[in-house]
């Protein structure tokens, strides 16, 4: 099965939204008027310390809302979160694009964040983070990827944590399996649909019991809780 690459992932998110599919769409949803002899993004957004780029040069394929990168965190259980939580170095091309941007716009980038699988936040490792700058107003623009690409069944991993409901159902699903797995008439010498279903019963309560001690033994929690919490053990 192919590798799941995160950038066609968010590419085809914003695709979803028909208000995201040029440059000068994203900069009236930015309130700011069209590039005009170099301005800067930064001349419509107040007083926020966002960086300011050269629009002449800006790539409107490379810009994401908060909302497709939110989306893509809670469907594959990632965390978008600042760079300085990054622990791994980052790469020499991805240090090359980001002098390749500063140069371009002539602006040092600040408040950058990563989008990456939780690990990453703690240890060493290669799996496709993205690397990405703000631009104001939930706008966020990628600046670099690297790495290889997510495991093809990840979404289907994290499946289960995007919510309680989801969660539940896998119980269920896998308590109705096990039950099959256990021989009629083990328990009694006239086995029938009863007794399958207390055994069904008390199958549901051992493995949610096991679930439930995991769950807040290692402090797990939501997809939709953790994908931008700094906080390593959600």
């Amino acid at each position: 099965m192919p590798r799941t690459d995160l950038e066609r992932i968010l590419r085809r998110q914003r695709s979803k939204d028909a208000a995201t599919q040029s440059l000068s769409q994203y900069l009236k949803q930015l309130n700011i008027s069209e590039p005009d002899n170099h301005q800067s993004l930064a001349d419509g957004m107040g007083k926020d310390p966002y960086n300011g780029f050269d629009l002449n040069f800006l790539e409107a394929d490379r810009i994401y809302h908060l909302s497709h990168i939110r989306e893509v965190c809670i469907r594959y259980r990632l965390r978008f979160l600042d760079l300085s939580y990054f622990k791994p170095a980052l790469p020499d091309e991805a240090l090359a694009a980001m002098r390749k941007l500063e140069k371009e716009h002539d602006s040092e980038l600040r408040n950058m964040k990563i989008l990456a699988p939780s690990r990453l936040f703690k240890l060493e490792d290669k799996d496709d983070p993205l690397l990405f700058v703000p631009l104001g107003n939930d706008y966020f623009y990628l600046v670099h990827k690297w790495g290889n690409d997510l495991h093809p069944l990840r979404r289907l991993f994290a499946w289960p944590f995007r919510n309680i409901g989801n969660l539940t159902l896998l119980v269920l699903l896998i308590s109705y399996l096990v039950t099959l797995l256990v021989p009629d008439g083990l328990f009694s010498k006239n086995g029938g649909s009863a007794e399958f279903w207390i055994i069904f019963f008390f199958m549901f309560k051992s493995i949610a019991a096991v679930v439930l001690f995991y769950g807040f033994a290692l402090g797990k929690n939501f997809n939709p809780a953790i994908w931008d919490s700094k906080y390593f053990n959600a």
